[in-house]
């Protein structure tokens, strides 16, 4: 949609209204037959997501089930895992499951072979590490939103309505984590959504579900005693770029310094 800033102005201004007054209501609306079959509260929670770098082995599982799961269009994903190779002269080689999805454009199994690899007489360190949607707790993608099509929902998940965007991309030019894109087939701004959907169900998003070596972890921090609870407090996390100050809600145990 192209629009010169008169214009766009113009439009903002008339469905701003549309955009921002309604979210609880849709967001009820949208929850309303998981609230009912499982006394659901959108009130209380405080989910929280893990990555263990340790045990990432690179396979790859999570992004065709997160694919598959979600309908992502062919050639993106929601979420990735990278590769990061230190050779022994100290270069760091970053590559991912993202440049292999761009090849292939479809969901099948792949692996990091399908990518040059550095010589294994040449490595001194090789690890893996998944990245997604952060769901800050001050994400910079709501604020710039000028209809209020992204937005928070009350647990604190990053949203996106489909029926507010109109693809203007200023979230996703805001994300410093590079999560988000253009859906081309929706025309609307697409990413992670910890898979709500299912979350609400009571059921774990698709790739936490389906990774081999519990490198993925999810749960809410509110029930005390709760496996994510007790990481959360006894375990030294980090998150990515801490000085962005967007307070990320997804929390890596052990982040090598060479990540970016």
């Amino acid at each position: 949609m192209r629009v010169n800033r008169r214009d766009f102005l113009r439009y903002a201004c008339l469905i701003v209204p549309a955009g921002v007054v309604p979210l609880s209501r849709r967001l009820i609306g949208a929850t309303a037959e998981s609230s009912a079959k499982q006394k659901y509260s959108l009130e209380g929670h405080k989910y929280a997501f893990i990555v263990d770098s340790t045990r990432c082995i690179g396979c790859g599982e999570c992004v065709r089930s997160c694919n598959m799961e979600n309908k992502v269009p062919e050639g993106f994903v929601r979420t990735w895992v990278e590769r990061y190779t230190t050779t022994k002269s100290g270069k760091v080689i970053v590559d991912s499951t993202y440049d292999v999805w761009r090849q292939r454009k479809k969901a099948e199994r792949f692996n990091f072979e399908e990518l040059k690899s550095v010589p294994a007489a040449d490595i001194s360190k090789a690890f893996f590490l998944p990245k997604l949607c952060n769901h800050c707790a001050n994400p910079p993608c709501v604020p710039v939103c000028p209809v209020g099509a992204t937005y928070q929902s009350p647990e604190g998940v990053v949203l996106t309505d489909p029926n507010y965007c109109f693809g203007c991309g200023y979230c996703i030019q805001a994300c410093p984590y590079g999560v988000r894109f253009k859906n081309p087939i929706t025309h609307t701004a697409d990413k992670c959504t910890w898979c709500y959907h299912r979350i609400v169900k009571g059921l774990l998003p698709a790739c936490v579900e389906i990774c081999p070596t519990g490198a993925r972890q999810f749960g809410d921090a509110a029930i005390a005693g709760s496996p994510i609870a007790q990481v959360l407090e006894s375990a030294k996390l980090h998150v990515l770029r801490k000085d962005f100050g967007t307070n990320p809600k997804v929390y890596y145990i052990e982040l090598n310094p060479e990540v970016r």
